[in-house]
């Protein structure tokens, strides 16, 4: 357990329970934003955060910015999970680090957050972030938490094994509104786990604010300039089916030699703790056996915000080549999208719906002649390669991190409210039946619980 102590944080503690009747002016870290609202001045969010190196930690790192910027009087704080032997030099934003596999951590955690100024929690959740079987840990986080908590889902199984499912079923039981990027998540959620569609919200992932570009511009930064460019980006993992697309490239390349495929990213930690660099050799060894080594360029690094930017502006056409269709959200498909770039994908759940209506081309899972014909379609035809990168960017829109951070404001918002509703509400039935009670078993202030008769002289 580690955490800094902040002067900001100083102040009464706001509790929502079954012993504090609330009303919104006795939320002192409430704001009025209209009428009829309040946004809340200060927030925490749980999750991975950077320079921790995953895509969780990246989006975690965006969506605060992003609140930040649009709410300059709402202020953020953020509990950062550490994975297993590791530090981070976090920004001072993060005001409390909680250790992956201590279940006291996560104890520490609620009861620091209990006593800080805070007027709700946003948890990012993720199976494979928190300790515990299937990361049952942070329930015990949860369970203590005092304040209203919006979960936004990363991961939403459609089967789910059995301890994934009672984590789910109490992570939602525990959350006043629980958040979704796609529509299938959403079903998943009402199917699956039985929750009401009402305390779903749907919010896509953000993507920044690009200008759509000729690639060109970028490929004298990234060294592919006079390439024609395909590119990957995202940690490195046997699970992204990278291997299907240098299948594709002596085909592609039969046709356009001068495509370059590049891949952009580290091996992922917890990949490289057990395995080190293992499947990154086994995509090199197959490069070379197909004769398109000189083809692949690989970039082993986590890339900063600036580099993403660099590297996506160069590419011609992004690929997502997962292999399998329980891919509830990405976050690199949702940045191509955003770049206005041309995409091939396999149809996992997220691509088949923000690639749908012609955004994008979607190809078999696992077959390396799809996305070589795909490929050479794009590069053939330029004009449908414009319309394509048209369409996705126009859609994109309204994904940008601005307009994200005011849909997940508006959550919280309803969510305090509600939250505040309910307690009042709650508080007010059992006052009106205690004093239904006392009414019923106040004794009679006569003899006998009679009047006395006078009769009229």
């Amino acid at each position: 357990m580690a955490y800094q102590e902040s002067a900001l944080l100083s102040g009464p503690l706001v509790r929502v329970d079954d012993r504090t009747p609330l009303s919104e002016g006795s939320f002192p870290s409430m704001l009025r934003l209209g009428a009829s609202a309040s946004i809340p001045s200060w927030i925490a969010v749980i999750g991975n955060y950077l320079p921790r190196q995953c895509g969780i930690a990246t989006f975690t790192a965006d969506l605060c910015n992003a609140i930040g910027e649009e709410y300059k009087r709402s202020q953020l704080l953020v509990v950062a999970v550490n994975d297993p032997e590791s530090h981070y030099e976090y920004p001072s934003r993060v005001q409390f680090e909680l250790v992956e596999g201590d279940s006291s951590s996560y104890e520490d955690a609620a009861d620091f957050l209990n006593s800080s100024n805070v007027a709700m929690v946003s948890l990012q959740h993720e199976y494979g972030i928190y300790g515990g079987p299937s990361g049952s840990l942070i329930l015990r986080l949860m369970r203590r938490l005092k304040m209203p908590v919006v979960t936004t889902l990363h991961t939403v199984l459609r089967q789910p094994d059995a301890n994934q499912r009672i984590v789910m079923e109490e992570v939602a039981a525990l959350s006043d509104r629980l958040i979704v990027m796609s529509k299938h998540s959403s079903q998943i959620l009402q199917e699956v786990f039985h929750v009401p569609e009402e305390k779903i919200e749907l919010i896509p992932h953000g993507v920044p604010e690009l200008p759509i570009v000729d690639s060109k511009l970028y490929k004298a930064i990234t060294g592919t300039e006079g390439n024609a460019v395909l590119l990957t980006l995202g940690l490195l993992s046997p699970n992204k089916g990278i291997e299907r697309v240098i299948e594709a490239l002596p085909h592609i390349v039969a046709d356009h030699p001068e495509v370059v495929y590049v891949i952009v990213g580290a091996t992922h930690p917890h990949i490289r703790r057990r395995e080190g660099d293992q499947y990154r050799i086994q995509l090199q060894t197959l490069a070379k056996e197909l004769g398109v080594e000189r083809n692949v360029i690989f970039h082993n690094r986590f890339v900063s915000p600036e580099e993403m930017a660099q590297f996506v502006g160069s590419a011609d056409i992004y690929i997502t080549p997962y292999p399998h269709e329980a891919q509830a959200v990405s976050g690199t498909l949702a940045y191509a999208l955003g770049a206005g770039k041309a995409i091939i994908s396999t149809p996992y759940w997220h691509a088949a719906e923000v690639l749908a209506d012609g955004r994008g081309v979607l190809v078999p899972f696992e077959d390396s002649s799809a996305i070589a014909t795909a490929a050479i379609k794009l590069l053939d035809n330029e004009a449908a390669c414009q319309a394509m990168r048209k369409r996705a960017y126009m859609y994109a829109r309204e994904m940008v991190w601005n307009k994200v951070a005011a849909s997940y404001m508006n959550t919280f918002v309803q969510a305090c409210s509600e939250r505040i509703a309910n307690n009042t509400y709650r508080l007010e039935s059992e006052f009106r039946k205690n004093t239904e009670q006392v009414v019923a078993h106040r004794p009679s202030s006569v003899p006998n619980g009679r009047p006395n008769r006078i009769s009229a002289a």
